[in-house]
Parts: C-alpha cells; sequence; structure tokens
C-alpha cells in the first residue's frame, strides 16, 4: 500500500534513544525464539518465496516482500504447536525476508547466459557468489543497528508493519492477526489459488490467453493498445500503488504512445513484413529510452538521500567510536554490566572473522568463475582483484546507504536496481581504466567480470535493505537482535541454494530475451528479465564504446523534466508525485506487463477510496475505521497470493516443460484457439478483478 515517506532532507537520527523496545517483551524476560522448528518452517516459506520472487522478477524485474507474508504464515502454521509465540514468529519472518531481497541478483545474473559466457547456472558458483554477497550485507549493517534503528526517528514503514501484525496476531482477544475472525492465512491461499488455476489454463492448458493487443496504423506509423492477463502483476500493481501505477502509465504511453509511433511513422526504422513486427523493431531502440529514465532516476534518488545517509553514517560511526552499549556486539553496558538482551549484537570478533572469510570465499569464487576465460588475454588476474576489492569496498558504502535508504521509504521502493546500474557503470570505467583488453577477448572477459562484481554488490546492497528493516521488527517485539542475525544469514544461505536450481528450472522451460536454450523456441514466451538486459547493455556499451547513447540520453532528458516535474508537484501537490524510476519501469518494460501493473494501482487507489467514503458515512462509532484497516490488510494479503500462486504454478510447468522437452506438453487447444483464448482469456481476467474488489468491500 501507499505511505506517504517524509522527506529525506528531514530525518535525522534523534538524540537520545529509548531505553527498551517500547511495543515488545522487556530485555529481562526470555522466550524460545530461535528454535529448530522455526528454522525449518522458515527455510520452507524461504524455498516458496524464492521461486516466486526469481519468477516474477524475470518475468516483470519486481519481486515483492515477503516479510509481512512470512509472518502471517508462521503465525498461522506454529499456532498449532505447543509453546508458540511473537518472538519465535519474528525469527520465522526474519529468515524467510531474506527471500525477496536476496532474489534481486537476477536482476544482474541471466546476463551471464545471455552473452554466452554461462549456459546455465552452475549451482556451487550462484550458491556461493549469492551466500557471500548476501552475508556479507548482513554483517556490514550490524554495527549500523543501535545508531539507525534504536536511536533514530527513521520510520522504517515495511519493518513497523510487520511488528503490528506480529503483536497483533499474539493477542488472542480478537481470534485473529486481522480482526477478522481468521489468521490471514485463507487470505493468501485464496488469491494464490485463484491466480494458480488462471496460470495453469493459461500456460498449461492453453484455453485462456496470455493477454489481448489492439494495433491500429496511421500512415506509416503504428500504435498498440495492450493488456496482459497476469494475476500475478495485477497484484504487484495493487501492492505499488497508485502513484507508481500511474507512473508507469507515463511511461507506457511515452514508449508506445508516442515513441514507437514517431519511430515508425518517420521510417527509422526498417519496414518488416507487418506492422507488429515493425513495431517491435522500434521498440528494441525505444527500450534504451526507458534505460536512460531508470538510469537518472536512480541517480537523482541517491543525490537526494546522500545529505541524511552522510549524517546517518557519521552517527552511527561515532557511536561505534565511543562504545555505546550495544553496539557492534558490545556485550556491556558500563562497566562490566551485561548488556541487555534487546541490545545483543554478533560479538565483533565474530563479524570481522565471518567478514573475512566472505570475502575470502568471494575471491574464490572470482577465479573459479574466471577459469573458463580466454589463455591469451593478459591481465585477468589484476582484473579479477581489483574486482574483488571493489565489490568489498563499495559494498560496505552501499550497505550502509540502503540501509538507510529502507529506513526512509521501505524495503519494497528502495532502488536497488538503482544501485546496481550505478555500479554497473563505476565497476566497467574501473576495470578499462585499469588496462581491460577491448579486443574480442578481453572485452568479453571484462563485461563477465563487471557482471559478476555488479552481482555480488546487488545481493550486498539488497540484504543490507533488508536487515534493517527486520532489526527494526525484532526491536520493537522485543527481540534478540543477535538471534535475528543468525536467522538472517541461515535465510541467505537457504534462499542462495534455491535461486540456482530455479533459474535453471525457468531458463530451460522459457528462455530469456535474447537467449533461448534450444532451436525452435517461442521468443514471445521468453522470460524479458529487463534488469539483466539492460545491466548487458550498459556493460557491453561501456566496455566496447558502442553503447546507444542518442535513445539513452533522450530518456536521460526525459528523466531529467520528470524530476522537474516532480519537484514542483511536491511543492504544490505533494499527495500527487512522480515517481521518476517508475516512469522509466513502465517505457522498459513490454507493454502487456506494464498495463495490468497499471490495473492493479488502479483497482487498490479504486478500492481504497470507496472503503475511505463508507468509512466516513458510518461514521468512528461504528467501526469505520477499523474495517477500512482490515480492508487493506486482506487486499495486502490476496496480492501476495497471486503473486505466490501464478509463480508457483510457473515454476512448476517449467518443471513439466523441462522434463518432457515439448514447449506446450499439457496443452489441450492447439494454435487455431488462439483468438478464442485471448477472449476467454480478458473475460476470466475481468471477472476475477471483480471478485477481487467484491471480497474487499464486502469485508467484516
Amino acid at each position: 500500500m501507499n505511505r506517504k515517506s517524509p522527506s529525506p532532507s528531514s530525518v535525522s537520527p534523534s538524540a537520545s534513544p529509548p531505553s527498551a523496545a517500547p511495543l515488545g517483551h522487556s530485555s529481562d524476560r526470555r522466550l524460545p525464539e530461535l528454535t529448530v522448528r522455526g528454522v525449518l518452517l522458515g527455510a520452507l516459506i524461504t524455498v516458496v518465496f524464492t521461486a516466486a520472487n526469481v519468477f516474477l522478477g524475470l518475468k516483470v524485474g519486481l519481486t515483492f516482500s515477503s516479510s509481512i507474508p512470512a509472518a502471517v504464515i508462521s503465525m498461522a502454521a506454529l499456532r498449532l504447536l505447543p509453546g508458540a509465540n511473537v518472538l519465535e514468529n519474528n525469527m520465522v519472518q526474519t529468515q524467510a525476508s531474506a527471500t525477496g531481497t536476496l532474489s534481486s541478483v537476477i536482476f544482474v545474473l541471466p546476463a551471464l547466459v545471455m552473452m554466452g559466457w554461462w549456459q546455465g547456472f552452475p549451482f556451487w558458483l550462484t550458491l556461493a557468489l549469492c551466500a557471500a554477497g548476501g552475508m556479507l550485507g548482513v554483517l556490514f549493517t550490524i554495527p549500523l543497528r543501535r545508531v539507525m534503528v534504536v536511536q533514530s526517528n527513521l520510520p522504517y514503514p515495511e519493518g513497523v508493519a510487520a511488528a503490528e501484525i506480529l503483536r497483533a496476531g499474539a493477542v488472542p482477544a480478537e481470534g485473529s492477526a486481522d480482526g477478522s475472525g481468521g489468521s490471514g492465512l485463507e487470505d493468501i491461499a485464496a488469491g494464490g489459488l485463484v491466480a494458480g488455476l488462471v496460470s495453469f489454463s493459461t500456460g498449461g492448458l492453453k484455453v485462456l490467453g496470455e493477454g489481448l493487443s489492439l494495433w491500429f496504423s496511421a500512415g506509416a506509423a503504428v500504435f498498440r493498445l495492450p493488456m496482459g492477463f497476469s494475476l500475478a502483476l495485477v497484484g504487484a500493481g495493487y501492492l505499488v500503488g497508485i502513484g507508481a501505477g500511474v507512473a508507469m502509465l507515463l511511461g507506457l504511453v511515452i514508449a508506445w504512445g508516442v515513441a514507437v509511433p514517431l519511430l515508425t511513422g518517420t521510417q527509422a526504422v526498417a519496414a518488416a513484413a507487418t506492422p507488429q513486427a515493425t513495431a517491435a523493431a522500434a521498440a528494441a531502440q525505444v527500450r534504451f529510452i526507458g534505460a536512460g529514465i531508470i538510469a537518472v532516476g536512480a541517480v537523482w534518488t541517491l543525490v537526494t538521500l546522500a545529505g541524511p545517509i552522510a549524517r546517518g553514517l557519521k552517527a552511527s560511526f561515532a557511536g561505534m567510536a565511543g562504545g555505546a552499549p550495544g553496539a557492534a556486539g558490545a556485550g556491556t553496558a558500563g562497566q562490566g554490566a551485561p548488556a541487555p538482551r534487546t541490545e545483543q549484537d554478533l560479538p565483533p570478533r565474530w563479524i570481522g572473522a565471518l567478514a573475512l572469510l566472505l570475502v575470502a570465499a568471494l575471491a574464490a569464487t572470482c577465479a573459479a568463475f574466471l577459469a573458463g576465460a580466454p589463455q591469451d588475454v593478459r591481465g585477468a588476474g589484476v582484473l579479477a582483484a581489483c574486482a574483488v576489492a571493489f565489490a568489498a569496498v563499495f559494498g560496505f558504502l552501499v550497505a550502509a546507504a540502503c540501509g538507510y535508504m529502507a529506513g526512509l521509504v521501505g524495503s519494497s521502493t528502495s532502488p536497488i536496481s538503482g544501485v546496481g546500474i550505478v555500479a554497473m557503470v563505476l565497476v566497467s570505467a574501473l576495470l578499462l581504466a585499469v588496462g581491460a583488453e577491448t579486443g574480442a577477448g578481453g572485452a568479453r572477459l571484462a563485461v563477465a567480470l563487471a557482471l559478476f562484481t555488479t552481482a555480488a554488490i546487488v545481493a550486498v546492497a539488497a540484504i543490507s535493505n533488508d536487515n534493517l528493516q527486520d532489526l527494526k521488527t525484532g526491536w520493537l517485539v522485543g527481540a534478540t537482535p543477535w538471534r535475528q542475525q543468525v536467522a538472517l544469514l541461515i535465510g541467505c544461505a537457504v534462499g542462495a541454494a534455491v535461486v540456482a536450481p530455479v533459474l535453471n528450472l525457468l531458463y530451460e522451460a522459457y528462455g530469456f530475451t535474447g537467449a533461448l536454450p534450444r532451436p525452435g523456441m517461442d521468443p514471445d514466451q521468453a522470460l524479458a528479465a529487463p534488469q539483466a538486459t539492460l545491466m548487458l547493455a550498459i556493460a557491453q556499451g561501456i566496455i566496447t564504446h558502442r553503447l546507444n547513447w542518442t535513445m539513452i540520453l533522450t530518456g536521460v532528458a526525459i528523466g531529467a523534466a520528470l524530476i522537474v516535474v516532480d519537484q514542483v508537484l511536491k511543492r504544490t501537490s505533494p499527495a500527487a508525485r512522480l515517481p521518476v524510476l517508475a516512469v522509466g519501469i513502465g517505457a522498459y518494460l513490454p507493454p502487456t506487463a506494464t498495463a495490468p501493473l497499471v490495473v492493479g494501482a488502479l483497482l487498490s487507489w479504486a478500492v481504497g477510496r470507496a472503503l475511505r467514503r463508507r468509512a466516513a458515512a458510518a461514521g468512528a462509532d461504528a467501526g469505520g475505521a477499523g474495517r477500512v484497516r482490515r480492508a487493506e490488510r486482506r487486499g495486502t494479503l490476496l496480492a501476495c497470493g497471486l503473486i505466490v500462486g501464478e509463480s508457483l504454478v510457473g515454476v512448476a510447468l517449467a518443471a513439466v516443460i523441462g522434463f518432457s522437452g515439448h514447449a506446450a506438453p499439457l496443452a489441450l487447444a492447439g494454435p487455431g484457439f488462439e483468438g478464442a483464448a485471448q477472449w476467454l482469456g480478458l473475460a476470466v481476467f475481468v471477472l476475477v478483478l471483480g471478485l477481487y474488489a467484491r471480497r474487499l468491500l464486502t469485508a467484516p
């Protein structure tokens, strides 16, 4: 749901911290936290949500936060067992929350297959890269916990929301986590079942179409009115809210309402056999406009947060130097007195030893990664050493920055892909500066190494983004910090083990844009992997000096103009903002992916508006505000269910396709049914949207 974030300039660490977690258990009360059953349940949730996030991220370049649905599932499952408590539930959601964030490595890794460096995703290399980067992200942010979480007035919106759900679930008076008579698990299950059935009918049985596009021509100019029927994207759009939805719609209009018709109308692209093919050729160029908008939006976001980040880091390091209790794992409070349980981090010696071990593991992984490099390329070892050093140093700075951004605007809205773009540009420039060869072999090595390094940095950034958010949740419910940090390390290891098998399944079943594993595969079914495509284009363009600067600079100019508009709106109408990154994503993604995202955002806005009107009419005494909160929470859980259901069915179908060797082994309808399937798909899509709205508007 949309949350109004404070201005970056208005957020700074507070001068004096509260003495204890104000909403949770006291520091002298000990309850079971990091239990075997909790770890096993967290691992199971991690596997499920990792698979779902990998699929969604490859399809449209978005992942969803798993903290809240993991908390709901944990409460529903542990409630059936004796002795469950809020702290044990918190550990489960802490471990599972590493899922959505570590999945962000898919924004880079598929590019290694697209460029031909990998023919698949080697399990041990992928595991080592993801685990080392993710665990470093955990360790890098532990020293920042006390100042950024305990002493800070940063809002941490998702951390606070997760804490509220955990605390509500621990109160049996209402009989539910949402006060509606149920645990909330039934909403996730309902959304997952509906989305799973529709996805199976679409991708498996082929009786429903995946989308519908209407084409128009005005002279040589080609126009397209697209609509995809993905319920997972509707759920994602519901979660991002109306502000980002309108921005994505603007990006869609810029790409397919202006740029593509302009290129086709002026014959800036070679005419193909059909208008659709001509438009596809133009769209391949227009995507770089979206890339330019994304790049300038990411840089602007980092610039606007530079001041608060610098102040937060200064206060953090000052607190560490002063030996504040609980900072960086202080074991005492005062002179020899043991620190309260709620202030105990992992000890500094453990943090240092594990960090050195993980950097060494990253170096060994890099050496194994370059084992297949051309033998005639000179200086490969020097390039690798520079890449690993850059990943460690820049990764630490990125960890602090992303941790602060998570506290400021939340994990889901932090520009991780933007951080990846900045890292890609810097590491590519570094490799050129230290002597990367421009010949075919040297350039290919440099591009692969730039992708490897950026993947490690993205893993660090993503987990750092999540870690402090989880520690905020733990502080609010009275958890033990070092146990949470261990749970996050476990979550990184489990999630890293899942990434490679899921990536291989999806690659073999669908392929990626520009990289199909077998001849004869349908390129329209390929997963877009938008960020990975962009990362590869940036790395290759910088290393080989052949970047499509005309389109990228056009996007940069559009992005700069949008920033000016957003700043004007900020001063004149603060509620109506224009997220530039969302505009870029709308222009960059395929239009059948952007359209359902916009529909989901509009659905969220329309339902919320109707609920607020009813609450105002009913009055506060009739419980209208409580009904709105329950409906909003139900909408969030249903949206998560839609995402998880479709994503898991997509992974399951990928397994069937991979084992059978056929593109559609379960299909009941042939190619001649495609026209009818499209209209049937539209009818089912509209029906599901109606049922979704009805379930929320009729909630008790």
